[in-house]
């Protein structure tokens, strides 16, 4: 049974038991506290913890989930992965544990022509939680599983709970006797790798308290209402039904691993084989189909959050391709295979496949150029720890090649291994780590402040949802019900304070969908006054208020009367809605491959980041600023609609990448031009926006570019400012505004010419001293040496055209060249010493290289440096320790020679 027929399967099952079939969301979570959806009931999280009532009493999912705490064990074995399918049933109060055990059942063992899955139920091993005898009761008497394939594990093992104070509750397991070849028989309890779970059944009916760990945590008693959460892995049970070994051999990465065997000529060995290249061919199977995934939710390559996950596993495959042999791209080949067998899964992949071509053929690009680029990096630092007498190589430096080359760090263990030294993994792990909390914690405190979510949890649970009025009104009456201070919850507070302050209702927008949030004040009956800074939403559709008490006392319950600031609103509108119409532009323009990528609209300006490969000539962009600017002449009136998101896209309407949306959408439509899912705000007429000026367009990513635009006054002011620079402009070269280009250009064409006159001259002049330099050479036992600074001014270039030229004069000098030649010369440019030290093969032979050389004078002057045995330059931030490094330099010759 193909991975497709179990998807099918499993949702027509439970909707035809009244189940609300609920689609995957996107891998993007929508949770402060994780990158990606790693679970099957991360969507369904708020409805768990109380903060959002749930769609339907029941509902039913097959979740894209992506892991990768264990990326580095991908391959080396046939059980880890990165991404999976999670089939998952829930049960919001409704049915309880004989409801989860009986649908499970019958499930997995009604026969395959009645639309189950036709396991054997001998087969079936079910284990409980310790001391929950009534889940046993139910396995053992209502669906006769006997009493011997029932077995009872620890909380460890057989209890689920968030990590966090919350909801908790015994598991039941469902595990399959894959048979005597995979191991002794004794049940899961015994041995795992036999008897694999492929069903677990989460029954939530406490509430925990504060712990660590699995185990170590207090249970504070039941949860007003009982909920199912359970989760059957999709590619553990197509091992089962497709009757191979591992997930590696299942139908939806067999065909990758098939299509890089015929790239490479490599043969996959098989679920045994542990052999480099079948390490190898694992990685890229699960790298490539989690690549894909990742694409068509929206993430794009990059060096920070989720970006940095397909970075690092896009990399890790496109290397082990390498490794086995590949010498050409391969990405093209292995993302169509993926969209080929998922796509039957998840049909908007084909629909996306150009784009996500795109995107992942200029990472492949990026990293290619990366390793070229990276490799010569890598060689400079090791170099220089060997120079050093070091075996390690510094956790910064391999930090440094990752960061800025984009190095996996295996990639850079292996390389460095090669030259005979280690790496400081710790120090490089350190240094990751400290660059993810510092990512992780700028997003959480941009969200939340610094408060406890359970603060906010508090307010939506006493008071519900934040009604937003601000699409029909600017200011309206509402009442306080909620106040913090400092982050904590406070019944009151005074004129000075911080607060952040909940309403009932609210005209105030709250930062999302690229929109940044109002600003404004909240008013008091009492006189008092908050002066809004931001507005943020850290729990779903509550909205908090941040600000300072400007006059008087604020307290829970008063009445307010909520004013935003109308021009900032007014002039965030014009720039949203100038987005939308360059989405579209662009899009007109380059295709559906330039689809969204983030956006911020502020007052009078927008950036818009969007998928494309490569920069956008100018001219392009200057026909979508003019397709823009017609349109706001076309005076299109601006329109909101509220819909079901099956016919948003029945209508065209886009959807913009990460975006969670419900089951009613808002759609914004400008004219016959843009139509789009968004909840921001906007004009009511294109003619509003006045003018929008494009200021350009630059890359922030692999296959991710940025426009930056102004609009209205902003774009008019601008446009004056320019004009003034042309008047300015035309004054000085006497021409009209058309001629300026050609006469600028001419120009600074004879200035140019006029720089290498004077460069020929200085080069030159600094030549002129060579011959005086080599006549006056030093004899250290039998080494001429030639050591000294030249004028200040020189440049690290003409320093090193002297210095080789004085070394051939030394070599002609001396006959037959044979005498062993050091020329040492310094100078000073830019308020920075600089050497270059060159030696003939002659000195080399008596052990005078030129790199040690150098590296012993830049020491002194508080530098670096590096360079071949037989020319290398250096520096450092030390002017006045010239003498010294002469000095130095003169001492390691008299040692050496």
């Amino acid at each position: 049974m193909e991975s497709a027929e179990i998807r099918r399967r499993w949702l027509s099952f439970f909707e035809e038991r009244g189940h609300a079939v609920v689609p995957s969301a996107s891998l993007i979570a929508d949770d402060p506290t994780l990158l990606l959806v790693n679970a099957g009931m991360v969507p369904f999280k708020p409805y768990f913890l109380g903060e959002t009532k749930p769609p339907a009493p029941r509902a039913t999912s097959v979740q894209k989930c992506v892991r990768t705490p264990d990326i580095e064990e991908v391959g080396k074995t046939t059980r880890h992965g990165t991404f999976f399918q999670m089939c998952g049933n829930f049960s919001f109060g409704d049915y309880f544990k004989e409801g989860a055990i009986k649908y499970a059942w019958e499930l997995l063992t009604s026969s395959v022509a009645d639309g189950g899955y036709g396991l054997e139920p001998e087969k079936l091993w079910i284990t409980v939680y310790l001391d929950d005898d009534e889940a046993e009761q139910i396995w053992r008497e209502k669906i006769g599983v006997p009493a011997e394939r029932i077995q009872r594990l620890g909380k460890k093992d057989n209890f689920w709970s968030m990590g966090v104070p919350g909801p908790c509750g015994p598991c039941s397991e469902i595990n399959y006797d894959r048979g005597p070849e995979f191991g002794v028989e004794g049940g899961p309890a015994v041995n795992d790798e036999r008897y694999v779970e492929i069903w677990n059944l989460v029954f939530m009916q406490y509430e925990r308290g504060a712990g660590d760990g699995k185990e170590d945590f207090p249970i504070l008693g039941d949860l007003p209402s009982k909920n199912i959460d359970t989760g059957l892995g999709l590619e553990r049970l197509a091992m089962i039904l497709q009757g191979v070994q591992n997930m590696y051999e299942t139908d939806t990465l067999r065909v990758v691993m098939d299509k890089a065997t015929e790239i490479t000529g490599v043969p996959y060995g098989g679920s045994a084989a542990s052999t480099a290249t079948d390490v190898s061919m694992r990685v890229v199977a699960d790298h490539i189909r989690t690549s894909v995934m990742l694409i068509g939710d929206g993430v794009t390559p990059g060096n920070e959050g989720r970006g940095y996950v397909l970075r690092r596993i896009m990399r890790r495959a496109i290397r082990n391709m390498r490794l086995m042999g590949a010498t050409g791209p391969v990405v093209q080949d292995l993302v169509d295979v993926v969209i080929d067998t998922m796509g039957q899964q998840y049909p908007e992949l084909v629909t996306d496949r150009k784009r996500i071509e795109t995107v992942a053929l200029a990472e492949e690009a990026a990293f290619l150029k990366a390793v070229k680029g990276g490799t010569n990096i890598l060689d400079t630092a090791v170099t220089e720890t060997k120079a050093a007498g070091g075996t390690v190589l510094s956790g910064d430096k391999a930090f440094l090649l990752h960061d800025t080359w984009g190095f996996p760090i295996d990639l850079t263990l292996e390389m460095a291994a090669e030259q005979g030294l280690s790496v400081d993994e710790p120090g490089f792990r350190r240094l990751m780590q400290e660059q993810r909390d510092r990512a992780k914690a700028d997003a959480k405190a941009k969200k939340t402040g610094h408060a406890d979510m359970s603060a906010y949890r508090e307010i939506a649970d006493g008071s519900g949802a934040t009604e937003f009025t601000g699409y029909a009104t600017t200011q309206g009456e509402s009442t306080i019900v909620g106040l913090l201070v400092n982050g904590v919850s406070a019944p009151a507070a005074s004129e000075g304070d911080e607060v952040e302050v909940v309403l009932d209702r609210t005209p105030f927008y709250a930062e999302g969908g690229g929109q940044l949030a109002d600003q404004g004040r909240i008013k008091l009956d009492s006189g008092a006054v908050i002066v809004v800074r931001d507005v943020q939403q850290p729990v779903p559709g509550v909205s908090v208020h941040k600000g300072s008490v400007q006059v008087g006392e604020v307290t829970v319950g008063a009445s307010a009367y909520a004013a935003i600031d109308i021009h900032r609103r007014r002039a965030i509108a014009r720039a949203h809605s100038a987005t939308h119409l360059t989405h579209q532009a662009l899009r007109d323009a380059l295709g559906p491959t330039a689809a969204q990528a983030g956006s911020e609209n502020s007052p009078g300006r927008f950036r818009f980041d969007f998928g494309s490969p490569n920069a956008v000539p100018g001219s392009v962009l200057t026909d979508v600023e003019q397709k823009i600017n017609d349109v706001l002449s076309r005076e299109l009136d601006v329109t909101a609609e509220i819909m079901s998101i099956d016919e948003a896209k029945k209508q065209g309407a886009i959807a913009e990448f990460g975006e969670k949306y419900g089951e009613r959408v808002r759609v914004v439509t400008i004219g016959d031009f843009s139509k789009e899912l968004c909840g921001g705000t906007h004009v009511g007429n294109t003619s509003q926006l006045g003018l929008v000026k494009l200021l350009g367009e630059s890359s922030i990513g692999s296959g991710v570019r940025r426009v930056e635009a102004l609009v209205g006054v902003d774009a008019y002011n601008f446009l004056a400012k320019e004009h003034t620079v042309v008047a300015q402009l035309q004054e000085l070269v006497k021409g009209r505004p058309e001629e300026l280009p050609e006469k600028i250009a001419s120009m600074l064409g004879k200035l140019k010419d006029a720089e290498k006159e004077i460069e020929k001259f200085r080069a030159e002049k600094v030549l002129q001293a060579a011959a005086g330099l080599a006549q006056n050479a030093q004899d250290i036992h039998g080494v001429a040496l030639v050591v000294g600074q030249v004028a200040d001014g020189v440049g690290a270039d003409d320093l090193r055209k002297l210095v080789l030229d004085v070394r051939g004069r030394l070599q002609q000098l001396s006959g037959a060249g044979d005498r062993p030649a050091v020329v040492a010369l310094f100078t000073v440019a830019n308020d920075r010493p600089l050497t270059v030290i060159a030696t003939n093969e002659a000195a080399r032979e008596r052990g005078l290289k030129a790199g040690d050389l150098v590296r012993t004078a830049a020491k002194t002057l508080g530098g670096g440096g590096g360079g071949k045995p037989d020319v290398a330059q250096g520096g450092g931030q030390n002017p006045a320790a010239v003498p010294e490094a002469i000095a130095a330099v003169e001492r390691l010759v008299v040692e050496t020679a």
